[in-house]
């Protein structure tokens, strides 16, 4: 129903901010993730939100990237993980490894959150392991939009390159979900080849 909220943030705490929209102020549940990159009260800030319905309630749940909300939904799918569930792994976990933690089976990085345990974060991969794109998990980068909603990144596209660096890095005993990190994290990428690629993320290692 509600697709975003644009607005001015009136109030914020770790879980919590309060978006005035012309007049109406939304309160808005957050991760603490979240939190941490909204701008400061009286500064402008766009939500991608979700409006989750209860008997005893209404609440709306807000996310800097579309890919942030698309990724809170398929977690509220798995048996056990309602929108609070979603949330606190969100709080401790960016949209990215939260992808790496799914594509790798590493249950013990999401079991981190408050109130999600062994095997409900088992159940999670499991169940969304196939739903989340390999290309996303692998080689996907976020470029979060503003919070001021002024221009939205796009995924960089998957390389031949990209993948090579990642394998070689994998080869020389680095684990995955870091090689993925430090590929991930060069800037400029576009126009590199796998060997200096492969350079950069070494040093991004260390």
């Amino acid at each position: 129903m509600i697709a975003y909220v644009n607005g001015i943030v009136e109030d914020i705490s770790e879980d919590n901010v309060v978006i005035d929209v012309g007049g109406i102020g939304y309160n808005v549940r957050i991760s603490a993730d979240t939190a941490s990159k909204l701008p400061g009260i009286g500064e402008p800030a766009k939500l991608y939100t979700y409006l989750s319905v209860r008997e005893d309630a209404q609440w709306l749940y807000g996310f800097l990237s579309r890919s942030a909300l698309e990724l809170f939904k398929k977690c509220i799918t798995v048996n056990g993980i309602g929108p609070k569930g979603a949330l606190a792994i969100l709080s401790v976990m960016d949209v990215d490894s939260l992808r790496y933690a799914i594509m790798t089976g590493d249950a013990k990085a999401i079991s981190k959150a408050p109130g999600i345990g062994a095997k409900t974060a088992e159940r999670l991969i499991l169940d969304l392991k196939d739903k989340i794109q390999i290309d996303d998990a692998l080689i996907g980068r976020e470029i979060a939009e503003t919070a001021a909603g002024a221009g939205a990144g796009n995924p960089l596209a998957d390389t031949p390159q990209k993948k090579e660096a990642v394998e070689a890095l994998v080869a020389l005993g680095y684990g995955q979900t870091e090689s993925i990190k430090a590929v991930n994290s060069i800037p400029d990428i576009e126009n590199m080849d796998s060997g200096a690629i492969l350079k950069a993320a070494l040093k991004r290692m260390f």
